[in-house]
């Protein structure tokens, strides 16, 4: 793909990421007076998986600029070796960010779709506007699916993928039962709502589909990559 067409998709989504950001920090608001960390209580806006998401993918993005920038986009098919920042980039895609954005978009659409009240409640549109919700729970999905298109990222093995992935996501977990200890605050109603086993099922169910995920960004890199890179193989050992 042109390296124009990357740089200039790259630079797009990370301004509108960017933006939107800045203004959900700026503008979304339960009181006046509410901060990134004193917002609906203990733990602020870092209580929710998708503002950690919202970080992340922000970061993502602008990593993919500064290396279209600056370093490499080295294909399967190309010469040369990648460039620190191309393996920064290929590493933070495949173990944090395809994996964690699937999941913030399947899980949240999935029991939006059996109850709202359980994951955003009602009261939340008074809040959040529609776009920005869009921006944090939908637009994930093709932003992360276009970047898989445009440019080729190399897989770590399976147990760096696994290791990282399901690091991230006991963190969190732990992080969310601190809050619900500490300050009685379940960050989301339906693990309110659940008996004890129920959240015991619910959250290895929720285990399971991170590493589902995982596979499933491999699975797809490999789909539209995996030709290219066989022919470049098979290239390279007609020449040695």
């Amino acid at each position: 793909m042109s390296g124009a067409v990357v740089k200039l998709y790259h630079s797009t989504v990370f301004l509108v990421i960017f933006s939107s950001f800045v203004y959900n920090h700026l503008y979304v608001k339960i009181r006046p007076d509410d901060t990134l960390m004193t917002y609906k209580g203990y733990g602020g806006k870092f209580k929710y998986l998708t503002f950690w998401y919202f970080i992340i993918q922000t970061v993502y993005f602008g990593l993919c600029v500064a290396n279209d920038l600056c370093g490499s986009n080295v294909r399967p098919s190309g010469r040369g070796e990648r460039c620190r920042l191309q393996r920064w980039r290929d590493n933070f895609l495949a173990t944090v960010v395809f994996p964690l954005g699937m999941f913030v978009v399947l899980t949240f659409w999935g029991i939006y779709a059996i109850d709202r009240e359980l994951v955003y409640p009602k009261a939340l549109d008074k809040v959040i506007p529609s776009w920005l919700n869009h921006i944090m729970h939908t637009t994930i999905l093709p932003f992360l699916l276009v970047d898989k298109f445009l440019v080729y990222h190399q897989y770590p093995s399976r147990k760096t993928g696994f290791v990282t992935i399901m690091s991230l996501a006991l963190l969190y977990l732990t992080w969310i039962l601190w809050v619900a200890y500490y300050a009685n605050i379940w960050v989301y109603p339906i693990l309110k709502v659940l008996q004890p086993h129920q959240k015991v099922v619910f959250i290895l169910a929720m285990l399971v589909l991170f590493v589902f995920l995982y596979l499933l960004g491999e699975f797809i890199n490999k789909t539209i990559w995996g030709e290219e890179r066989s022919h470049a193989q098979k290239k390279k050992k007609k020449s040695s």
